[in-house]
């Protein structure tokens, strides 16, 4: 489990870096990162970091359909979560 640990905090860094960087690019209308890629880096584990900054940073928080495929994989992930915790010794 530790090894996810800091598989998880290292993707979640990275991905919270990226959704950073489209905020500042939809602000200075300049080439925004797709949301492909910014629902990708959720899928593979960077989806805490982007639930928080949704409203920390105030970034897609009123786009339903970013807001709702964000938190259907945040679910995924705390329920994969849950499983490892309590089925893998």
């Amino acid at each position: 489990m530790t090894i996810l640990y800091i598989y998880l905090v290292i993707i979640n860094f990275i991905s919270g870096f990226f959704f950073y960087i489209d905020k500042k690019a939809a602000i200075k209308d300049r080439t925004r990162v797709p949301e492909k890629t910014l629902h990708l880096f959720e899928l593979i584990g960077g989806v805490f970091a982007n639930i928080v900054l949704i409203y920390l940073i105030r970034h897609k928080n009123q786009k339903f359909s970013y807001w709702i495929w964000t938190w259907m994989i945040f679910i995924v992930w705390g329920c994969l979560i849950y499983f490892l915790k309590q089925y893998a010794s």
